[in-house]
């Protein structure tokens, strides 16, 4: 099998993953130790790798994926944070101030 290694966890474990056969990289080993949970998962996808992490964010953000797929797909901005899901479809368009009364 193929594994991506995140961050979260440590790089001795990809090797222990080599050790027993496996094709095994960190996400170090890529330069990424400080790339976005995406960016990440776009990688592990590229590679067709099985991403291990220790991260419970990788879960909120594929659980949301099929909810504002479409979304995405248009051009959107989506912030998941613990408590709600915001999804603010682009261009984003600035309403008209109102006026200033004297």
């Amino acid at each position: 099998m193929r594994f991506l290694i995140d961050n979260a966890l440590s790089p001795l474990v990809a090797q222990g993953l080599r050790g027993a056969g496996h094709d095994a990289v960190h996400i170090r080993d890529r330069n990424m130790q400080a790339a976005e949970d995406p960016l990440v998962l776009d990688l592990a996808a590229t590679e067709n790798r099985v991403l291990v992490s220790a991260d419970t964010d990788f879960g909120t953000l594929l659980a949301n994926l099929p909810a504002i797929a479409d979304s995405l797909d248009s051009g959107c901005i989506a912030v998941i944070d613990n408590e709600r899901l915001r999804v603010r479809t682009l261009p984003l368009v600035e309403r008209d101030p109102k006026p200033v009364q004297d």
